[in-house]
């Protein structure tokens, strides 16, 4: 089996489609789309998910099933009340003098290098911030998503593997987001999200391919085959956008800090 993990395009997340720069990234993305032989595409409820989708699925003739757990991974702190949380997420926007909740995962380097648990495979699941958000419900709620659909292929999950009811060689298709496609990583590969989240840059429109391997009759693990594959941009003469990443050099101020 295999599966596909498609980032939408360059974002405006006021807005929460694309950007002029997001449109292109999907026109060039669509190009390919019958090379990637997407299989049963299945697409995030948010706008841009689904703008971005929609130029591979035209140029395909096709259509996708929206869901709503291929979201971008919701879970949020709230650093109100501690210093200690201000400090590792230090660009929490306020408004009206009150912090906004945050996404967990963007913690500045200095603390998450410093505290091990958060790459173990099980140990993050007892970390602060795991203990101070509802990062853990809602990964379960995720995770169990996947492996729900991916019983409707024949795949138990059975511990850390997956057993062969129906072996197959299926592809589905996600077009979602970074956050959510580490998740779904994390979980197929047996590792710790914050490992992903932290060691990975998955540009918009970038293509992440997982596949099976069932070196033994009935038994089968899920393998990273490219992660954040842009050929299809360069192709077209465009350099990936940013929004995938933070500065090179700290003091290059026009990249994100």
């Amino acid at each position: 089996m295999r599966i596909l993990m498609i980032r939408h395009g360059d974002p405006d997340y006021e807005h929460d489609s694309l950007t002029e720069a997001g449109k292109k990234e999907a026109e060039l993305l669509a190009e390919i789309a019958e090379d990637l032989q997407m299989g049963d595409c299945f697409v995030s409820p948010l706008g841009r998910a689904q703008e971005t989708a929609s130029y591979s699925l035209k140029k395909l003739n096709r259509s996708a099933k929206t869901l709503d757990w291929l979201q971008e991974f919701p879970a949020k702190l709230d650093v109100n009340g501690s210093e200690k949380f201000q400090k590792i997420y230090p660009d929490t926007k306020k408004k009206d003098g009150i912090y906004m909740p945050r996404i967990i995962w963007d913690m500045m380097p200095s603390y998450f290098l410093t505290h091990p648990e958060y790459t173990d495979r099980q140990a993050w699941r007892d970390s602060e911030v795991a203990k101070n958000s509802d990062i853990v419900p809602l990964y379960d709620k995720v995770t169990a998503s996947l492996d729900e659909l991916l019983f409707g292929y024949g795949y138990v999950r059975d511990g850390m593997l997956y057993r062969v009811e129906r072996a197959n060689t299926d592809t589905v298709t996600f077009f979602c987001h970074f956050g959510l496609s580490c998740v779904l990583l994390s979980h197929l590969m047996n590792v710790s999200p914050f490992a992903l989240w932290h060691g990975t840059v998955l540009a918009p429109t970038s293509v992440t391919e997982v596949i099976t391997e069932e070196r033994e009759k009935g038994i089968a693990m899920f393998r990273a085959q490219r992660i954040g594959d842009v050929h299809h941009l360069l192709a077209g003469g465009r350099k990936p956008s940013f929004s995938a990443r933070f500065c090179e050099t700290y003091n290059n101020m026009e990249q994100r800090h």
